[in-house]
C-alpha cells in the first residue's frame, strides 16, 4: 500500500506547473463489488479528457493520459484495492495513493492539485502503524480505527537473513548421551549467540523502520510480538514513535481485522489524550490572545505564517476564497468552479508554512466555528 506522507503533500502543494489532474475514486476491497471500479475509472478518464481538450487545446492529450490508460488495463491493480484511490498527474508527476476511507468521486483539472481528501486522510488524528515482529520475520501495517493494510517494507529487512546475511550463526552438531548409552546426534545453537543474532536483527529492523516509515509519517508505532520479544526489542529501539503499550501475541496467528481491533484498543487512549491536550493548548493560547477561532483572523494569520497548529473540523465545508497575499476572505458557492473550501485552503497554507494541521471529529472540536488556531507569535 502506498500512503501519502507529509513530505509528499508538501511537494504536491509546491507543484505549480499545469495542467494538474486530481482523480479521487471510492474503490472496493472485495468481489463482486470491486468489478465496478475499473468501469467507473474509465468513465472518469473520459471526463478528464474532455476537460483537458477544453482547457488546454494545444496539449498532446493522448500522451499526457497514457499513464492513466495503462492503469485501466492493469487487472492485478484493480483486484487489490483499499477503500479509495487518489491519482495526481502533472507534466512532471504521476502518483498513486491508496486511501483507507471512502472519498467523494471527483475529477479536477486545474492550475494546481485538489488536495482536500489527501489532507483529510493524512492529518486525521486516529492513524497509526503496527510492527509485527518475530525472530525470523517482519511485517508492517498502517491504518486507523476502521482499516488496516500492509505497507511495502522498502529497505526494512523482512527476515533475519536479509539483515545479517552470511553472519547468521549456523546450527552446530550437538552430541549427547541419553539413558541406556545411546548417542543422539542433533543440531542446535549456543543460546547467547542466538540472542546476539536476534538483537542484531531487531536493531536493523528498528533503524530501518524509524528512517523509512516512522519519521516520514510521524505516526505512532505499535509493536505486535510474542511476550518474550517485547523487552529485547524495546531495549535496543531508538524509535521515539514506539508506544510503551503493545500487543503481546504471535502476530502470525492473527487475522488482520483482529490485529486492527487490538491496535486501536492500544491507540485509543493516546488518541483521546492527544485531542484533549490540543483542545487545552488552544484554550490557553486563546486566553493569552495567541490563538483564535475566528475565520477571518485565522486566515490573516495563516498567510503571515503565524499559525503553529490548526485544528479543522472533519467534514465541515465553508465555501469561499482566500486572498493568498492578504488573507482576506470572500464567500461563494461551491457550484462555482472558482470557489473552494476555505478550511481546505487554510490547511494547505498552514502546511506550506510548516505548521501542523489536525483533522478533528466534530464532537471533539473545542470551537463551533469549524477551526481553532494556535499562533507562533
Amino acid at each position: 500500500m502506498r500512503q501519502v506522507t507529509i513530505a509528499d503533500l508538501v511537494t504536491i502543494l509546491g507543484d505549480r506547473e499545469p495542467p494538474c489532474i486530481s482523480l479521487y475514486q471510492p474503490t472496493h476491497r472485495r468481489h463482486p463489488e470491486n468489478q465496478q471500479d475499473p468501469i467507473r475509472y474509465r468513465n472518469m478518464l473520459k471526463e478528464i479528457e474532455e476537460s483537458l481538450r477544453r482547457k488546454y487545446p494545444t496539449r498532446d492529450v493522448r500522451s499526457f493520459l497514457e499513464p492513466f490508460q495503462a492503469l485501466s488495463r492493469d487487472e492485478l491493480f484493480w483486484n487489490h484495492r483499499t477503500d479509495a484511490l487518489a491519482i495526481l498527474r502533472s507534466p512532471e508527476r504521476f502518483q498513486i495513493f491508496e486511501l483507507q476511507r471512502p472519498v467523494v468521486e471527483r475529477v479536477v483539472v486545474a492550475e494546481t492539485f485538489y488536495t482536500k481528501p489527501l489532507i483529510r486522510t493524512l492529518q486525521s488524528a486516529d492513524r497509526f502503524q503496527v510492527l509485527c515482529l518475530s525472530r525470523e520475520s517482519v511485517r508492517l501495517y498502517e491504518g486507523n480505527r476502521d482499516a488496516l493494510d500492509p505497507l511495502e517494507l522498502g529497505g526494512v529487512p523482512a527476515r533475519m537473513a536479509d539483515a545479517l546475511g552470511e553472519q547468521v550463526t549456523e546450527p552446530h552438531n550437538a552430541v549427547r548421551v541419553i539413558p541406556g548409552g545411546a548417542i543422539h546426534h542433533g543440531t542446535g545453537q549456543k543460546r547467547d549467540q542466538v540472542d546476539i543474532d536476534r538483537d542484531r536483527f531487531f536493531r536493523a529492523v528498528d533503524r530501518a523502520v524509524l528512517e523509512l516509515h516512522s519519521r516520514p509519517s510521524g505516526l505512532p508505532l505499535i509493536l505486535a510480538a510474542l511476550t518474550e520479544h517485547h523487552a529485547p526489542f524495546r531495549e535496543i529501539s531508538h524509535n521515539p514513535f514506539l508506544l510503551a503499550d503493545g500487543i503481546a501475541i504471535n502476530p502470525e496467528a492473527m487475522e488482520v481485522d483482529e490485529l486492527r481491533r487490538k491496535a486501536w484498543s492500544v491507540l485509543e487512549p493516546h488518541y483521546l489524550r492527544r485531542l484533549k491536550k490540543l483542545s487545552e493548548d488552544f484554550g490557553t493560547a486563546q486566553a493569552r490572545e495567541m490563538g483564535s477561532a475566528d475565520l477571518s483572523d485565522v486566515a490573516r494569520a495563516a498567510v503571515a505564517g503565524r499559525v503553529a497548529t490548526l485544528l479543522v473540523e472533519a467534514d465541515r465545508v465553508i465555501p469561499g476564497r482566500i486572498d493568498p497575499a492578504t488573507g482576506s476572505i470572500d464567500s461563494g458557492d461551491l457550484a462555482d468552479p472558482d470557489v473552494n473550501d476555505i478550511l481546505n485552503d487554510l490547511a494547505e497554507i498552514v502546511l506550506r508554512m510548516r505548521g501542523d494541521v489536525v483533522i478533528v471529529p466534530a464532537e471533539r472540536m473545542p470551537t463551533k466555528t469549524g477551526l481553532a488556531a494556535t499562533y507562533r507569535y
